[in-house]
């Protein structure tokens, strides 16, 4: 069982900068898959990013090509989103989830999310 643990989000202006954390508790983090996904209020949840277990592949949503960078550091157990020149439809609940592969994208594990609000 994968314990997924969500920081990092907050209340920025447009145009700032945020680095979300994705930490958790399983010693073999490395061995999954980590995507980021984010649900705006009245939206349905979408997908944003992904990271390889190695961390060699990731890919991204066309929407935050360029803004967005998944990161991962398998000693600490963490995954990173640095999130730059955030605009107001950024603003969502933004989930990290675990799975076992790259390729089918099926997410076992989820956390809580962390709330990002982007507004002057």
């Amino acid at each position: 069982q994968v314990q997924l643990v969500e920081s990092g989000g907050g209340l920025v202006q447009p145009g700032g900068s945020l680095r979300l954390s994705c930490a958790a508790s399983e010693r073999t983090f490395g061995t999954y898959t980590v995507g980021w996904f984010r649900q705006a209020p009245g939206k349905e949840r979408e997908f944003v990013a992904r990271i390889s277990q190695s961390g060699l592949y990731s890919s991204y949503a066309d929407s935050v090509k360029g803004r967005f960078t998944i990161s991962r550091d398998n000693a600490k157990n963490t995954v990173y989103l640095q999130i730059n020149s955030l605009k107001s439809e950024d603003t969502a609940v933004y989930y990290c989830a675990a799975s076992k592969s790259y390729s089918t994208g099926n997410y076992g594990f989820w956390g809580q999310g962390t709330q990002v609000t982007i507004s002057s």
